[in-house]
Parts: structure tokens; C-alpha cells; sequence
């Protein structure tokens, strides 16, 4: 059966799950390919890996653009995900309402899970965080890094530390079973990333493309991005 291909950040994973069999009624295809840290993605559409929709940070899908592997003219904005700690769904929220409280919260957890801190946009905010709060050191043993946060919260979910928590995109913690959000990371720690949808230039479905951007920006499906962690893009 013929599939669009996708590659997209992780932060999008759950939005377009949640639009894939309206997306199939209008058009006959499912839906394939890869989510991932978003400089990984990135980097595969560079090495020449087919795709049909790009979906990236804002400043990334602007970088494709310039170098030609995405088409300008289809480039919308789908909205911002902020960045978050996540507990177990049994364990009690912890406050991080403030800087000197998130300090406090990394400090306390046996076990921080995390994406790819090179790769991932919270992965890389998170590493600048912890040095921020002058803990990178403190911490470094109980980082748990993995490829990209949905990866990362499902091993939150399976941990057997005693004070586990951590820190992704708020769309990858609600989407993922056996882990709550706690709370989005605090003024001056706070992150909130736009993401951004494109054609890809050697699409071979470049209209069923653009027929998955029209869904994923469409004003009529507002609840719907909100409810998979996205905040208005205009903001």
C-alpha cells in the first residue's frame, strides 16, 4: 500500500497519529517514515533520504528551505511546544514553579530521563539548563539519555529509581502511557520551540502533502493540537 513519508521531530508524533485516519479518508494513503530528534531528521533529508513532508523546528525547516530540500511556498506554521518534566503516573507531581524548585526537583531525582542532548531540541535545552543551574556536574551520573523524548519517557515509565523524573516536550509526555506532566519548565528555564511544516522538494505525493498540512494547521482542528501539547503558533 502506498504511504506519505514523513520525517518529523518527535514533538509531532501524537498530532499526526490523531489525523491519520482522517487524513487516509481523503486521500487514500497512510502515513510512514520516521519521528525522531530533530537534528537527526534533519540530517537524513540531507543525506538523501526520500521524504514527502518535513516537519522541524521552525529555524530548521528555514535552513532546509535555503538549501533547497523543502519548498518555501508550503512552509505553515503548526504551533510551540513547550519544554517540561514528566513523573511516573503514580508519583506525585513535583513543583518546579520556579528555577531554585526545578534545581531542587533535578537535584532530589536518582534518575533524570532525557533525548539525544546534542541532537534533540530539549535534549540540547536541557543540557543548557543544568549548567544554568551550575548541576551538570551534580547530575551527570544520573542522566539517562536516549535518541529522542518518546523513547526517553517510556523508559520514565518502566524506571525502578526511587525519585525518577524527565524532562522532554510536553507533547511527548502526554502521549506517552505511564507518565504524567508535571510542569512546564519555569521562567528563565522555559522553552517553547514552534514547529513547522514543508513539502519536501522531491516529494513523490507533494498535493497529499499539502493535504497533511492543511490538516495539521487547519483552524477547525485547534482542540485538537491543543490536546496533543500544542500552543498557538502566533503567540
Amino acid at each position: 500500500m502506498t504511504s506519505l513519508n514523513i520525517l518529523s521531530g518527535g514533538a509531532a508524533q501524537g498530532l499526526v497519529g490523531s489525523l491519520a485516519a482522517k487524513f487516509k479518508e481523503q486521500t487514500g494513503l497512510d502515513i510512514a517514515g520516521e519521528f525522531g530528534a530533530v537534528g537527526a531528521m534533519a540530517g537524513k533529508l540531507r543525506e538523501g533520504r526520500p521524504a514527502d513532508i518535513v516537519i522541524l523546528t521552525a529555524a530548521l525547516i528555514a535552513e532546509l528551505a535555503k538549501e533547497k530540500l523543502v519548498t518555501s511556498a508550503s512552509i505553515s506554521d503548526i504551533g510551540r511546544v513547550e519544554t517540561a518534566i514528566a513523573v511516573r503516573t503514580a508519583d506525585p507531581p513535583r513543583s518546579v514553579q520556579d528555577a531554585a524548585r526545578l534545581r531542587s526537583v533535578l537535584l532530589d531525582a536518582d534518575a533524570i530521563f532525557v533525548p539525544d542532548t546534542k541532537a534533540s531540541t530539549a535534549g540540547i535545552h536541557v543540557a543548557k539548563v543544568l549548567q544554568q543551574l551550575d548541576i551538570a556536574e551534580a547530575v551527570a551520573a544520573r542522566l539517562k539519555i536516549y535518541p529522542n523524548g518518546a523513547t526517553a519517557m517510556r523508559h520514565l515509565a518502566e524506571s525502578d529509581a526511587l525519585r525518577p523524573v524527565g524532562c522532554t516536550q510536553t507533547t511527548e509526555i502526554i502521549t506517552t502511557k505511564g507518565v504524567k506532566l508535571s510542569g512546564s519548565l519555569p521562567r528563565g528555564c522555559e522553552l517553547a520551540t514552534l514547529y513547522t511544516a514543508a513539502v519536501a522538494t522531491d516529494a513523490a505525493h507533494a498535493r497529499q502533502a499539502q493535504i497533511l498540512i492543511d490538516l495539521l494547521t487547519d483552524t477547525n482542528q485547534g482542540e485538537l493540537r491543543i490536546r496533543a501539547g500544542f500552543l498557538d503558533a502566533r503567540k
